[in-house]
């Protein structure tokens, strides 16, 4: 029986639990993620994150990341501003810019610190893409929404109801239009807080803000998503309901989404935070 430390740490409430890979090795990440994810008998996350070296110059630290369902996803947006944390309190670099290797490319992180302290991390996310032929085929028979992938498959539906997340969001991941499942976001447009709304003259709404709730493949109902906040910016964006710079509020907090023209590239600004340190038992 050996002992592993964690870290659980969240971002806007997307909760996940940390090992440092450097340090600890996990023979079957997947089933550690089901039995430590479990709100009731484990941990509770929305699943398991391991921080290693690159195996490439290319970046500074990897990053693999396991659903509460034990299934590798491709990358997460609030994840990986939590790492951008860890790693730099945790005196594991001093850089303020960090290359992380994901399984959708290398992000770069850029750490706003004071005082020693990460108040904050921009991660650029990429380019959107708008067809993946292996995941999505049509949407014409379901509800009618955007299709964006930020490295991962999200399906944006603008709605009333974003309450429906629970129903809808369960039978949308599986849909057969999604072979290999889907992120559905719930989406509502809101008021700007300085209730400054007006047009753009290069189209859509500046000074708006939305309400999104999300359904996450392979953990569901979580409260937040990074990857699921960029793909509702641009969706607005491609919709006209917004320019290029959007407030996405989630049930666990607010993230700032810009998808830049200069380089097409979307940039997601948000807080990380540490919740507790622990160690546990594992047979392998």
């Amino acid at each position: 029986m050996n002992k592993i430390r964690f870290t659980k740490m969240h971002g806007c409430g997307n909760d996940y639990i940390y090992v440092n890979a450097m340090q600890y090795s996990i023979a079957d990440p997947a089933k550690a993620s089901i039995l430590w994810s479990d709100r009731h008998k484990g941990i509770g996350s929305d699943g398991l994150v391991l921080i290693d070296k690159s195996p490439v110059p290319e970046a500074d630290f990897s990053m693999r990341i396991f659903n509460a369902d034990g299934s590798e996803a491709m990358m997460c947006g609030n994840a990986s501003r939590c790492i951008g944390k860890y790693l730099y309190e945790r005196a594991l670099t001093t850089q303020t810019q960090i290359r992380l290797l994901t399984n959708s490319g290398i992000k770069t992180l850029n750490l706003h610190v004071r005082d020693g302290v990460v108040e904050s991390v921009t991660v650029d996310m990429g380019e959107p893409q708008f067809e993946n032929e292996e995941q999505f085929i049509s949407s014409r028979d379901i509800k009618k929404g955007v299709f964006v992938s930020m490295g991962n498959p999200h399906y944006v539906i603008f709605t009333d109801n974003v309450d429906q997340v629970g129903e809808t969001g369960r039978v949308l991941e599986h849909h057969p239009a999604f072979p290999q499942r889907c992120n559905i976001e719930f989406v509502t447009p809101l008021s700007s807080p300085e209730g400054d709304t007006k047009v753009s003259p290069r189209g859509g709404l500046e000074g708006v803000s939305f309400r999104v709730r999300v359904w996450e493949r392979g953990s569901g109902i979580t409260q937040a998503c990074g990857t699921g906040a960029c793909a509702t910016a641009v969706a607005a964006a491609l919709t006209s309901r917004a320019c290029r710079t959007s407030q996405i509020v989630m049930d666990g907090g607010i993230l700032s989404i810009e998808w830049r023209e200069a380089d097409n590239h979307v940039y997601m600004t948000g807080p990380a935070e540490f919740v507790f340190d622990g160690e546990i038992e594992i047979n392998q």
